[in-house]
């Protein structure tokens, strides 16, 4: 537990400290916003900063610093470190700056950004890359907590009728429906809150518990002496499983959405750095729980609550066990409300920012609802077809999971990219994010060639991302020198 306060209080701190140095390094000003120049009643609207920091936490939280910190928990105390040094160097300078570039753009899209900074080729095919990638969410944020609200209970006769986690999964549909059509202060300003409220207080609750309970738990200096619960090499395969707890190229498609809502520029520290330090405090909270169940000494938790060997590699289980464990009965359901909420809220505004994208780019006014209408049709389509395919498939699901954690980095490393070289042309310290930009480039071909499809070994993988670094620095650096001989 001594590694986990420290940890903790790194968090709060590199908010405190980076999160001021980098908000310094853009320099936010009092120029007008675009929630004010386009204001639509619709997607364009102000809204308090409060509530804004909620819908964003809430936007970006979805089921990864849950159930990705307690898969990457199975590394070890490695996990760890992942987490506060992904957040706080990587993530929340990822977030903060896609948001603000965003509001410098006119709420401009995340594809949008790439293409103004990497070229017209590169955002076309970001285009693709990022509305696949949101259905993707859309679609593996269905299951997840339709398959926790099966558990608790689901009407008999539709379980019969149609199958195991349907009436769920239904409903869940038409409340995607529903967000995405409508104006973005109707449903989503009023009940996000509520639901980040609930997240936040499961967060909250089992920190209490934690420090309650004060397992016997591996600390940090321990190393590689604490052993692997997962066969997968833990680089790359923890930077992957742990996303958006450390850093998250879903979040820049999200934050274009709080962009559109902000009144003035310097609220952005708080709603998108702020947010995504919230995140990786969820993400270590859950990372200590799942030390817990997993390593706890001498005992670990999965001996200690009824039928907790059964749920070692189910996370959803495992969050369930946890919370009506720990926290009672209405405890538990509180919480289980947050982490139910949590995927459903992100996958409505996964599916929310592809109707905004896809618009974006064919020039089709969003206004009337008509128009959302023909956009979302097709989008809503194609992500019932993935979700009845991964249904019918049992590997259905680990295979869009295994492909959206790689997509979600690689977007990430894209956004990074864009951002660096905003600052080379704004003669800023691009370092900041260069260095994130060449590590997750180093991470994203490791998993791509050891895990996604030609399975090679550790060490060919690694040259192989070693070469890719190389290549991407090299590159770097002779379009640097071109812009500087061209901009003197």
């Amino acid at each position: 537990m001594i590694s986990f306060s420290i940890c903790l209080i790194a968090l709060v701190i590199g908010y405190f400290v980076y999160g001021k140095f980098v908000e310094h390094v853009f320099g936010p000003d009092d120029r007008e916003t675009p929630a004010v120049a386009k204001a639509d009643g619709v997607d364009f609207v102000v809204l308090p900063p409060w509530k804004i920091f909620m819908i964003q936490f809430l936007n970006i939280a979805g089921t990864g610093p849950i159930f990705g910190a307690i898969m990457g928990a199975k590394f070890g105390p490695a996990a760890y470190l992942w987490i506060v040094l992904g957040c706080v160097f990587a993530g929340s300078v990822h977030d903060y700056l896609s948001g603000m570039l965003s509001v410098r753009h006119g709420g401009a899209n995340q594809p949008e950004l790439i293409g103004a900074y990497l070229g017209k080729t590169t955002k076309n095919v970001m285009l693709i890359f990022s509305v696949f990638l949101l259905m993707m969410v859309g679609t593996v944020f269905v299951f997840s907590p339709a398959k926790i609200l099966g558990d608790m209970w689901e009407p008999a006769a539709v379980v019969e009728s149609a199958g195991q986690y349907t009436f769920w999964i239904v409903m869940i549909f038409i409340y995607y429906i529903i967000a995405t059509l409508l104006p973005i202060d109707k449903i989503i300003g009023k009940i996000y809150p509520l639901f980040a409220v609930s997240l936040l207080f499961m967060a909250a609750a089992l920190l209490v518990m934690l420090f309650v309970k004060m397992p016997n738990i591996p600390e940090i200096w321990e190393g590689l002496s604490v052993p692997a619960l997962t066969p997968k090499n833990i680089f790359p395969a923890l930077f992957i499983t742990i996303a958006c707890g450390a850093i998250s190229g879903f979040h820049a498609t999200q934050s274009p959405l709080m962009a559109r809502c902000m009144k003035h520029e310097k609220q952005g520290r708080p709603i998108f750095y702020g947010a995504m330090i919230t995140e990786g405090i969820v993400a270590l909270i859950w990372a200590t729980v799942a030390m817990y169940f997993f390593y706890d000494n001498p005992t670990p938790g999965y001996d200690q609550i009824a039928g907790g060997a059964a749920a070692v590699g189910d996370a959803p289980s495992v969050v369930n066990l946890i919370c009506n464990d720990w926290l009672g009965v209405f405890g538990g359901i509180l919480a289980l409300l947050g982490v139910v909420a949590a995927p459903i809220t992100s996958g409505d505004t996964a599916l929310r920012s592809a109707r905004l994208i896809i618009a974006d780019f064919i020039n089709f006014e969003q206004h009337s609802i008509k128009n959302r209408l023909m956009v979302c049709i097709p989008l809503f389509a194609v992500v019932m077809s993935l979700l009845v395919w991964q249904m019918s498939d049992k590997e259905g699901f680990n295979m869009i999971w295994s492909w959206f954690g790689w997509s979600n980095q690689t977007l990430s490393v894209f956004m990074l990219w864009a951002i660096t070289v905003y600052f080379v042309q704004q003669k800023k310290p691009y370092i900041i994010t260069l260095i994130p930009a060449l590590f997750m480039t180093a991470v994203c071909f490791t998993f791509l060639f050891s895990e996604q499809i030609f399975s090679f070994s550790a060490t060919v993988s690694y040259i192989i991302a070693c070469c890719s670094v190389v290549v991407a620095l090299i590159w770097f650096c002779v379009w640097y020198r071109k812009y500087q001989k061209n901009h003197q």
